[in-house]
């Protein structure tokens, strides 16, 4: 491994001077790069630069091994944290049962959380391909009243190869919106009114 993707270590450091951060975490100030590399050896451990561009750059005494170690748990757990956004389908048909239609939804709204696209495709075949085109269009609009997450369209509704399609995604503004939102305080509920 080159110097230029790992830290510098010891007497791979250029700089004259360090601010220096201890093995215990305390700030030590900024020494020679002598002195820093003096600490170092008197505790036995390693000096890392471990921000080259601050002025003066940034070392730390501590161990290399245990350093470079933590570095690559961190750089794991944040490619982890990177989710891989790609587009779900979900299909219905002209006979898909209300059940059915709510179960899909609900699968929908989970690849919406996840950051998916989501795209609905009303599957047509045999005489459903003759039917209006209007008629058909309100059958996948009303699938997609059903999805329980926000979102917004992508894609509009359009004939497609194999019937309609169209697509959406989360809609990141109004997930935003709806968290700052305070909740509606109970007081302010209209009473209801019961026939004696």
């Amino acid at each position: 491994m080159s110097t230029t993707d790992r830290a510098r270590i010891n007497k791979e450091i250029r700089a004259k001077e360090l601010r220096v951060i201890g093995a215990e975490g305390e700030n030590l100030g900024v020494l020679t790069v002598e002195e820093a590399l003096a600490a170092a050896q008197k505790a036995g451990l390693d000096l890392i630069e471990i921000s080259p561009n601050a002025v003066p750059p940034v070392a730390k005494i501590t161990d290399y091994g245990k350093f470079e170690y933590e570095r690559s748990k961190r750089e794991s757990a944040a490619r982890s944290k990177v989710k891989v956004s790609e587009t779900k389908e979900v299909q219905i048909k002209v006979g898909t049962g209300e059940n059915d239609m709510r179960l899909k939804a609900k699968k929908a709204a989970e690849w919406l959380a996840d950051g998916h696209r989501v795209r609905m495709e009303l599957f047509l075949k045999g005489r459903y391909k003759g039917m209006e085109e209007a008629f058909l269009k309100t059958r996948l609009e009303k699938f997609m009243l059903l999805i329980p997450y926000p979102y917004k369209v992508a894609e509009p509704i359009a004939r497609a190869p194999k019937g309609f399609a169209g697509i959406i995604e989360r809609d990141t503004k109004a997930i935003a919106e709806a968290t700052k939102r305070p909740a509606a305080p109970a007081a302010e509920e209209p009473p209801t009114h019961e026939n004696k």
